[in-house]
């Protein structure tokens, strides 16, 4: 879970950043896939695990996508889908519940939520 809450101002004001970092794992993500396109899934299932010895091979792309990861991290963004730039920024709402604001790579700004066990189908206008 992430450490810090977002208003929807404060998750607006990360994508210039988070654009950045995107970019750049969907560009590794793209080499990868065009060089070994069977190492995308077990680079995919890899990226909360540490690693492994197959991802390897293309090294110098996993330290890309690995680097990407933690600078979203960082940021106290969720990543939910390396392939599409699905994050989530936790928010409170003004009940005090708490929910996921959802953004995808190419969206202008951040204009959905869902709650936290809904997901991407589960996503509302803001």
């Amino acid at each position: 879970m992430p450490s810090r809450y977002f208003t929807i101002e404060e998750a607006n004001a990360t994508l210039p950043q988070l654009n950045e970092q995107l970019e750049q794992l969907m560009h590794a993500r793209r080499t990868i896939i065009q060089a070994r396109p069977e190492l995308w899934p077990v680079l995919k299932k890899s990226i909360g695990n540490g690693g492994s010895k197959k991802a390897g091979e293309m090294l110098p792309q996993f330290e890309r996508v690995q680097s990407a990861v933690a600078a979203i991290e960082d940021m106290g963004i969720v990543l939910k889908d390396p392939d599409t730039g699905l994050v989530d920024f936790l928010n409170r709402r003004p009940d005090g519940r708490e929910v996921y604001l959802c953004w995808r790579y190419g969206e202008k700004e951040v204009a959905f939520w869902h709650e936290l066990d809904a997901g991407f189908a589960g996503r509302r206008r803001l």
